[in-house]
């Protein structure tokens, strides 16, 4: 039997933390709630989630900032929840390395919905067999797998959110190709995802934070349009 995936639950409010464990463990999910940032650091090793549910308003060190912490260290799955609406602040989630943003009160149809959307992007990378039908693009300096979503820049691993990864290898799919941000958000987020462009803006700026420039290649800008991955001759 295939190993149950586990859940972090991070929340200071005792009542949605156990409603979240229930709704999810009814799914055959494994959690483990911790009530404050501190802790949430100090397990997340030991316990090696799937995925992480990080509330923002906590005691201490606050969610954005442990998702900082995890987020320069691993490219573990994190859905932000809050109760702040504000654009400013699903924007400011997402640059730090969030996932998706859920905005409290929230329906647990929809908290369930969007963790198994989250982790069914998110895998491993996997020993196997060289698979023909791979989606992989190959420039110099850089492979992107979305296969087993991985990256190597320069030889070496790159931790990448899997939104970060399939925005990436969409534009290197199509070299030169010319995309607005709303087409992007349709392709990458699915035509359900409520947000704002900006996400689109947010996920480029972190890629190209991790991937610089190649004298063969480029993440490059069109100005009032939106973005394409240029392939220099």
């Amino acid at each position: 039997m295939a190993a149950k995936q586990k859940i972090l639950i991070v929340d200071d409010d005792a009542n949605i933390a156990e409603l979240i464990s229930l709704y999810l463990t009814k799914e055959c999910y494994e959690t483990m709630i911790v009530n404050d940032g501190e802790e949430a650091l100090s397990v997340f090793k030991t316990f090696q989630p799937n995925l992480i549910l990080l509330d923002l308003m906590l005691p201490g060190i606050d969610g954005y900032q442990v998702c900082r912490e995890i987020r320069s260290k691993a490219s573990t799955p994190i859905i932000m929840l809050s109760a702040k609406g504000e654009v400013f602040d699903k924007v400011l989630g997402l640059e730090l390395g969030a996932d998706d943003y859920i905005i409290k009160p929230f329906d647990s149809k929809e908290l369930v919905a969007r963790v198994k959307a989250v982790l069914r992007r998110y895998q491993p990378v996997k020993q196997e067999a060289v698979n023909p039908s791979a989606k992989i693009v190959e420039y110099p300096d850089l492979v992107i797998n979305q296969t087993n979503y991985s990256v190597l820049y320069q030889g070496h691993p790159v931790d990448m959110p899997p939104k970060e990864l399939e925005l990436l290898y969409f534009l290197a799919s199509s070299p030169n190709q010319v995309f607005t941000r709303e087409q992007l958000l349709d392709h990458i987020w699915g035509y359900e995802y409520i947000g704002d462009t900006r996400t689109v803006d947010v996920h480029i700026k972190r890629l190209r934070e991790k991937i610089k420039d190649h004298p063969s290649w480029s993440l490059s800008t069109v100005w009032g349009i939106g973005y394409k991955f240029e392939v220099k001759g």
